[in-house]
């Protein structure tokens, strides 16, 4: 018997209440002999660990590092292997993007491309507003290609979402991304037969953007990633009888929240405001998920230092969590995103649950190496949905 049908049979509705507060990208590697993790300060999420039962989770397997799509997905109770999302339908709806049966959608990052060779994959993390006229100025100057229409819509800093619309467009395309710097402009690869007018379009696109923006000094090509059109996934309504609520600052998080049945609420742009949304809309939901980036982003930068104040901006927000009195706490990440490497990592993300219904153990710190020592001990994330229901008391006995 599937688990996902197994929660279904137990599930409960009840008034309790679930946070999880999920800090993008935690999980860290030693530099200088300390993880950011054990050179911030946080005696907040220290108070959690202590109170609560910890451990160490993995977002698809041992050795796998997965994107923030699976890695999510994982956490909110689905299989990632099973739910394949392209990246570009996440961050479509996360914009605001409708996107109907003949539609096609990825995710794209402006970037520099000098001398044929991508030198920055992010254009500097250009300005909100720079991306804004970018996509105007693309939308007004972009030419059809094989009876497709392209619209862009801009995300947050450097990130954008293209919408190809037409007939018998196939998502089955690698990615038009070289992942790193300093390799050539990439154009994707049709996988299957199918794929072949799809790919057309997109090199096509890819081609026109770049000649449009050749007098750009950063943002002056694209790179494309997670080709997608709308999936079919049960919603944790469906699924667990939660009401849920997404509190998120950035499009791909409040896309795949919207996938998986959450209400997206409305944020502002300051750390504060994640909890401030929670607050306002307490007595709506029984479930809030927040999700805090900047652990990520700094990760991403390997800047060691930025990412270390932003955990420890993310760890004054807990005592307003705390005073919510929720009945089920749980602070965690999606994935790893070490600052000596630059990018996501296979590593485990610590884990920590605060419950009266949580057996504290010995962990005292909120630590990778702390969680590791765990009562919890290292689990798949798929379980921690279960985790939060059972702990909250929203599941029955399973069998006689």
């Amino acid at each position: 018997m599937k688990r996902e049908t197994i929660l279904k049979q137990l599930s409960l509705q009840t008034k309790s209440k679930i946070i999880l507060f999920v800090m993008d990208g935690l999980g860290d590697l030693p530099i200088d002999g300390k993880t950011v993790m054990e050179a911030a300060h946080t005696p907040h999420l220290d108070r959690i660990a202590s109170a609560g039962v910890c451990g160490l989770t993995d977002p698809v397997f041992m050795g796998i590092t997965p994107g923030s799509g699976p890695a999510h997905l994982a956490l909110f109770g689905y299989d990632p292997t099973e739910y394949i999302l392209g990246r570009g339908i996440l961050e479509a709806l996360g914009v605001g993007v409708e996107v109907g049966r003949n539609d096609l959608v990825a995710r794209g990052n402006f970037a520099t491309l000098r001398d044929g060779l991508i030198v920055d994959r992010r254009a500097g993390r250009i300005p909100t507003e720079e991306n804004e006229e970018l996509c105007r100025r693309l939308n007004a100057s972009l030419e059809p290609i094989e009876n497709t229409q392209i619209r862009l819509f801009p995300g947050k800093e450097h990130r954008f979402v293209i919408k190809l619309h037409g007939e018998g467009l196939s998502d089955d395309l690698s990615d038009a991304d070289p992942q790193k710097e300093n390799l050539p402009l990439a154009h994707t690869r049709p996988l299957t037969s199918e794929a072949e007018r799809a790919a057309r379009a997109a090199n096509g696109f890819i081609d026109q953007a770049t000649e449009i923006l050749s007098d750009s000094p950063r943002a002056n090509t694209v790179l494309l990633r997670g080709f997608a059109t709308y999936p079919s996934i049960p919603t944790l309504g469906e699924m667990v009888k939660l009401h849920p609520a997404a509190v998120a600052q950035y499009p791909m998080y409040k896309g795949l929240a919207q996938l998986v049945g959450m209400d997206v609420l409305q944020v502002g742009s300051e750390y504060e405001d994640l909890v401030r949304t929670v607050e306002q809309h307490y007595d709506q939901y029984d479930f809030f998920y927040i999700h805090f980036k900047k652990t990520d982003s700094y990760g991403e930068d390997g800047n060691f230092e930025a990412k270390k104040k932003a955990l420890e901006a993310a760890d004054r927000l807990i005592p307003r969590l705390l005073d919510l009195n929720p009945d089920v706490l749980v602070v965690t990440s999606d994935h790893s995103t070490p600052s000596l490497l630059k990018g996501h990592s296979w590593h485990p993300n610590p884990f920590a649950i605060r419950s009266r219904t949580a057996q504290p153990d010995m962990v005292r710190i909120f630590t990778e190496t702390a969680c590791s020592q765990g009562y919890l001990g290292r689990f798949p994330a798929t379980q921690a949905l279960t985790l939060m229901l059972a702990h909250a008391l929203k599941l029955n006995k399973f069998g006689a």
